[in-house]
């Protein structure tokens, strides 16, 4: 399959989106898409893949992956450019771009990396492809051919079985010229060059990005016809390899040790994807065979709290803490056992100190309104989340957060306008509507609240609407 597909629209193999709440591209295929046009058909796509299940809606893990993702942003050149990581609930070895710098990454290919290093050259080489505009590239190099490829995959989007997804594709790719071919080839030399200088300038080791490709390409040999996604998506070469580790040997050598949040990240995945048995079995011989592994002890503890063995898993989180620096991950833990315990005071406490502690953690943050909402303190979590969304008004969870303090407050007017932000950033615009039309007849909203819900109606009764007519006009071949 062609590169292009990659990182263009892949996660139409793993999500059920709806086509009728993608973007109207009009005639986006005749000149390159601008970046607004780029970052819109992103944000439309995102909208299908928060809603699917595959999507890890895990505060830690997305934080840990956007810190990495941000670091490699900053040291790419690119600070200025919108970025965005996320990670997909799926055992398979694949990452990909979409359009407008929003970039995914299998909780498989995290798994499988043996070093942090190795993750970050798989994100550098997907940034370098967000970096050197390779979507609106192609675009503009199709002309007319580009509407019915983007039709195609947008097409593939909307299936809901991963081989029906392949055959839209295919079928749009069936009239590509073999020189539109080696252009792709071109796109994947470059993103792996961006992508190694990026891993240089970021601090990692550059041996992982070469090290990690060329591990991949020895295991396709045994797959046959079953490779891994992303040798699928990102097709390897003797070339390409030889290339990677031909300018790896003229960058300096450098051992960089993994941070230990990346131990941390790769063990709640682990206990994750295992049943409760299956976690607490593994992560038993881990710290019997590791001690001084702190990852080992902390999926061992979040694995007890799982199953409920909470005096076990307060023994280990002890042992951990003694052993292990802090870290967002081992305080939220902490507050995630006092509260499985009843004990909110002391998981409210544990997480205050936490935000304190790491104040760029927004993971602590939402652990905290959520102790705070649990533990019978609402008000102080609706001031805390009230005070987080000013700086942070599109933060989906913060709001959701929002919407429970006010519930518990009995606050319905606020309740249901803080919840028809939810709808709103999930772009589902009609349910918004139902919201606010339900704040306004709550009956305890006062002037100047009930003045903003119905500005706020208004507005999103206009994207209701736009969205509508553009169903209309799809359903319609117009």
């Amino acid at each position: 399959m062609r590169t292009f597909f990659a990182f263009v629209l892949l996660c139409g193999f793993l999500f059920n989106a709806s086509a009728s709440n993608l973007p109207d591209l009009g005639e986006i295929g005749v000149d390159d898409l601008s970046p607004a046009q780029e970052r819109q058909i992103g944000e439309e796509i995102m909208r299908e893949v928060r809603r699917d299940p595959a999507w890890l809606d895990d505060p830690e893990t997305e934080e840990y992956i956007n810190r990495l993702g941000q670091r490699l942003v900053a040291a790419s050149g690119e600070s200025g450019r919108a970025f965005e990581f996320f990670v997909v609930r799926n055992a398979m070895l694949n990452a990909f771009a979409l359009p407008g710098g929003y970039i995914g990454v299998h909780s498989g290919l995290i798994l499988a990396a043996q070093s942090e290093s190795e993750l970050a050259g798989v994100l550098g080489h997907e940034i370098g492809h967000v970096t050197q505009r390779h979507i609106a590239q192609l675009i503009g190099k199709q002309k007319q051919a580009t509407v019915v490829m983007l039709a195609s995959i947008l097409a593939a989007i909307a299936a809901r079985d991963s081989r029906m997804s392949e055959a839209a594709i295919a079928a749009g790719a069936a009239g590509a010229s073999q020189a539109q071919l080696a252009y792709s080839r071109d796109f994947e030399r470059e993103a792996d060059r961006v992508g190694l200088q990026t891993l240089e300038a970021a601090g990692f080791d550059a041996r992982g990005m070469a090290g990690f490709f060329e591990r991949l390409q020895r295991a396709a040999r045994l797959y046959e016809n079953n490779a891994p996604a992303y040798l699928r998506t990102h097709p390897l070469t003797t070339e390409r390899i030889a290339d990677m580790e031909n300018r790896v040997m003229s960058m300096r050598y450098r051992q960089v040790a993994d941070s230990p949040d990346f131990g941390y990240v790769r063990a709640r995945l682990r206990v994750q994807s295992l049943s409760a048995s299956e976690a607490i079995r593994t992560f038993t011989g881990l710290v019997t065979g590791s001690p001084d592994d702190p990852a080992a002890r902390y999926g061992l503890a979040l694995a007890q709290l799982r199953v409920g063995h909470l005096d076990e898993a307060a023994r280990t989180l002890d042992e951990l803490r003694r052993r292990a620096k802090p870290s967002p991950f081992i305080a939220i833990l902490a507050g995630e056992l006092s509260t499985a315990r009843r004990d909110t005071d002391t998981a409210v406490n544990t997480l205050m100190a936490a935000t304190k502690a790491f104040p760029e953690s927004m993971s602590t943050v939402y652990a905290l309104a959520n102790a705070q909402i649990v533990g019978g303190r609402a008000q102080d979590a609706e001031r805390s989340v009230r005070r987080a969304l000013a700086g942070r008004s599109g933060d989906i969870r913060l709001w959701g957060l929002l919407s429970r303090a006010n519930a518990t407050l009995g606050k319905r007017t606020a309740q249901h306008r803080a919840q028809a932000e939810v709808y709103v950033l999930r772009g589902t615009y009609r349910a918004a509507v139902e919201q606010l039309e339900l704040a306004r007849r709550a009956g305890d909203g006062d002037f100047y609240e009930l003045s903003a819900v119905d500005a706020r109606l208004r507005e999103v009764r206009t994207l209701a609407d736009e969205e509508r007519r553009a169903e209309q006009r799809r359903k319609s071949g117009r």
